[in-house]
């Protein structure tokens, strides 16, 4: 059985940060070819393409977080499978996991495409970037079959301990992404980048699933363990679903918020648009962090030892709290100089905001980490609505914002309104787990 880790025994400590380190590097090499969509077009193609590709940003982390959402919380009953040494129930999971997804890739992607020119015009996108916004994020949603794909063969991967392997795939698919983004983007202009990018997506989620149906012997069916299973389906989708809404609902206000900087003007979304590509790329900790925290909250209820749960959530929040004041520190002095990767002509506008963006926005990652680190935790021990709960709160909050605070006070209203969501989310988060450990342990000492 290839590289897997049981984080039921051991030094959480020790374990989290092995299993982080690969996701933390697969997240920023996903992050950097997403980024280097945005500095190219901006180089090559101008402060308007630049405009253009940031105004689809809320749309589509509403419908690509929906699908990364889905794939994680599948990964869910497959980690405490293995947890619980099951492993025979764990590959009746992984397979239905392939059924249901292809039908919600079929289902997704033909219900985006029909709707996004609706969507665009609600978010009230300036005209002069309406084109090639449209263009852009089409194209994108078309590869949504390969952004599932990848994503759940990665979740199945990192549910038995693995993180390295979807890295690797990673790191190839990144440096494809760079090289068909300059072979694209002059001939097919904004398409070019959204046509490397689901290629690109496409080659390291084909070589992900060949990898682990050759190597992965645990993986290799029973007769009988493929079939459809309606008890399998309920279970993932009671996992997947409130995962992917979570993304969708929390991503609801990001769209209210972007609605009202398009408001302000295309600059202002040029700035906010380096600003975030910039805050994504320092993000990328806190994803892996979360992520580490679902599979090792999924593999410890699994094998009943819930007594673990909180020396994994220290860990986490220790490095989490480390890293937030590194970024911070970093963002403040350095934010701007960053921001000038996405503009063909320096632009001392654009610049200044996407700074005052940065720097306001890093103030707050303590706060970050909180809310991914305690939400996956809770979703991997199988609470997944109360993560929506807490994705609810944040949506209410950049959607106060967005509607209230943008109108009030401008532009700076709009970048703290993340701040605003992560403190709403964070004392739900909080309340909710204390809460469920107790539950959980008092369950175990009943046995």
């Amino acid at each position: 059985m290839a590289r897997t880790i049981d984080m039921t025994t051991g030094s959480p400590a020790r374990h989290v940060l092995r299993f982080a380190v690969p996701l933390l590097l697969g997240n920023l090499f996903q992050q950097f070819y997403n980024m280097v969509d945005t500095v190219i077009i901006g180089q090559f193609l101008g402060t308007s393409a630049l405009a253009s590709v940031g105004a689809t940003g809320a749309i589509c982390f509403m419908i690509i977080g929906l699908c990364l959402g889905i794939c994680a919380g599948f990964g869910i009953p497959v980690a405490q499978r293995f947890g619980a040494k099951d492993y025979s129930e764990m590959r009746r999971f992984v397979a239905n996991a392939a059924w249901t997804s292809i039908g919600l890739a079929v289902i997704i992607t033909t219900t985006v495409l029909i709707f996004c020119d609706n969507i665009l015009q609600l978010m009230n996108t300036p005209s002069d970037i309406y084109d090639g916004s449209y263009t852009y994020v089409s194209i994108l949603f078309m590869g949504i079959p390969m952004t599932i794909l990848y994503n759940l063969c990665a979740s199945v991967i990192r549910a038995m301990g693995d993180s390295k392997t979807p890295l690797y795939f990673l790191i190839i698919s990144s440096l494809l992404n760079i090289i068909l983004d300059l072979i694209l983007v002059k001939p097919l202009n904004i398409a070019g980048p959204a046509w490397a990018t689901v290629i690109s997506q496409g080659v390291s989620g084909f070589l992900c699933l060949g990898y682990m149906r050759k190597r992965y012997s645990i993986l290799r069916m029973e007769p009988g363990e493929g079939k459809p299973s309606g008890r399998h389906i309920g279970r993932l989708l009671m996992m997947g679903l409130p995962m992917g809404l979570q993304y969708s609902i929390t991503a609801i206000g990001s769209i209210i918020l972007q609605t009202a900087v398009n408001g302000l003007g295309s600059m202002y979304v040029a700035a906010m648009a380096a600003g975030s590509k910039i805050s994504l790329l320092f993000g990328c900790p806190y994803e892996a962090l979360g992520n580490t925290a679902a599979t090792y909250g999924g593999q410890n209820i699994g094998a009943g030892r819930p007594d673990r749960i909180g020396k994994g959530v220290r860990a986490l929040l220790f490095y989490g709290f480390v890293y937030a004041l590194f970024a911070a520190v970093v963002l403040f002095f350095f934010g701007g100089a960053l921001s000038r990767l996405f503009m063909d002509e320096p632009d001392a506008f654009i610049e200044e905001n996407a700074h005052l963006f940065l720097k306001l926005n890093s103030a707050f990652y303590a706060l970050l980490a909180i809310v991914n680190i305690v939400r996956f935790m809770i979703q991997g021990m199988g609470y997944s609505v109360l993560a929506i709960t807490a994705g609810v709160f944040e949506m209410i909050a950049r959607a106060v914002v967005g509607f209230v605070f943008v109108d009030m006070f401008g532009y700076p209203a709009a970048c703290l309104a993340n701040a605003a969501a992560w403190v709403a989310a964070d004392i739900f988060l909080i309340t909710a787990f204390i809460l469920i450990v107790r539950r959980e342990k008092r369950k175990v000492k009943m046995l």
